[in-house]
């Protein structure tokens, strides 16, 4: 089970956008790897076509794998570390460390 999910706000830890946060795009969950907002930018070139007849050089996100970011705590805006923990409801929840807040 990957207990980031999509659209959590992330930080990068480690590699060349370290210190860097993002909303998280898409998940793959077969690679354990994942797409974050404005992070690792490479460029791609994209051939002619009929519906974008520019064609060129294309900045896009690629991946990134999973243990390289850590989810950002909502109250102290600070990456850490989180748990899981069970509701009266019976529903499960994702706890963060730092300040004991619901992500």
């Amino acid at each position: 089970m990957l207990k980031i999910k999509k659209n959590d706000k992330v930080m990068v830890i480690v590699g060349k956008d370290k210190g860097k946060t993002g909303k998280v795009l898409k998940i793959l969950p077969e690679n354990n790897r994942l797409v974050v907002e404005k992070i690792n930018i490479v460029k791609k070139a994209r051939r002619r076509t009929q519906q974008d007849q520019q064609g060129g050089f294309v900045e896009i996100e690629s991946s990134i794998h999973i243990s390289n970011v850590m989810l950002v705590d909502k109250k102290t805006n600070k990456p850490t570390r989180f748990g899981i923990s069970i509701l009266k409801d019976g529903t499960k929840v994702r706890i963060s460390k730092k300040s004991g807040e619901v992500i």
